[in-house]
């Protein structure tokens, strides 16, 4: 039985270069009591091949897969039936974990039990190396979600009673693009709360100039998000004619001209040229 379970989903990876480094961020952690869970769901290429090499290498990973692409929400419900943890740590396949990162989530959650999970801030990256940083609020609270989920999903670590008390991530055509957001609600609608440690403790990689979450998505995918920003408002009581801008955000967000909205974007995370890393 292991301290940290880190669990991680993958349909028909994009690039193996980046997955063999995301993959030893976590290999190369400080805190070494960890198993790491990765589902590959139902990829149709050579994804499952290139996975079955790490089992091989460290024995503290394990590979699941099954025949057909169910949903990232469903491939991480099925890491979490087979983790053993205490602690429940997310991973992107094409992000990378700094070294100290699980040590200091650990270290904060033993100290302050008043939090169910623990996220960090990050630095976003493209192919071109860092570009920006990724910030977020120190101690969220529910009105915190109104413009976008106060935490970054895959820099977060869990504990594992919570994840099981909301029943995990939902399964539903509706949150397809937002079970983190859900998630994180549902947890604040049932008494759990959590903290970002303001220290950058993981590498995202976010499309220089394009948000990835609501610009470029199809319209359907934009009113399914309106649906559980409603429903996640209302369960964690700050729904209110306040809140109805926010409900109606990801509309409002696909009117903005894309020059526009990539301007804003480089804005909201631009950083110096001298702070810039090379993948």
């Amino acid at each position: 039985m292991a301290t940290i379970s880190v669990i991680m989903g993958i349909y028909n990876c994009r690039d193996f270069k980046m997955l063999e480094k995301s993959i030893e961020s976590i290999r190369n952690q400080s805190f070494t009591d960890w198993e790491f869970i990765i589902c590959n769901d139902g990829s149709s290429d050579n994804t499952l091949s290139e996975l079955e090499k790490y089992p091989k290498k460290d024995s503290r990973i394990k590979v699941i897969s099954y025949e057909q692409n169910m949903g990232l929400a469903y491939a991480l419900n099925e890491c979490i039936k087979y983790a053993t943890g205490k602690y429940i740590a997310r991973q992107d396949d094409d992000d990378i974990s700094l070294k100290n990162r699980f040590e200091k989530q650990v270290e904060f959650l033993e100290n302050n039990p008043e939090y169910s999970f623990v996220g960090t801030t990050a630095r976003v990256f493209d192919s071109n190396g860092i570009w920006g940083r990724l910030s977020v609020e120190e101690k969220p609270g529910k009105k915190s979600f109104y413009w976008n989920s106060p935490f970054i999903h895959p820099t977060t670590l869990f504990r594992r009673e919570a994840i099981e008390e909301v029943g995990g991530y939902k399964v539903t055509k509706i949150t397809r693009r937002c079970e983190d957001y859900d998630m994180f609600m549902s947890l604040y609608s049932m008494g759990h709360i959590g903290y970002n440690i303001q220290e950058v403790l993981y590498h995202y990689q976010f499309i220089n100039g394009n948000e990835g979450n609501g610009k470029d998505h199809p319209f359907k995918y934009r009113i399914d998000e309106m649906r559980i920003r409603w429903t996640g408002f209302k369960k964690m009581n700050v729904l209110s004619i306040f809140s109805l801008p926010y409900v109606v955000k990801p509309i409002i967000i696909s009117l903005i001209p894309q020059f526009v909205f990539k301007k804003i974007i480089r804005k909201r995370f631009s950083i110096k040229k001298s702070h810039r890393w090379k993948k």
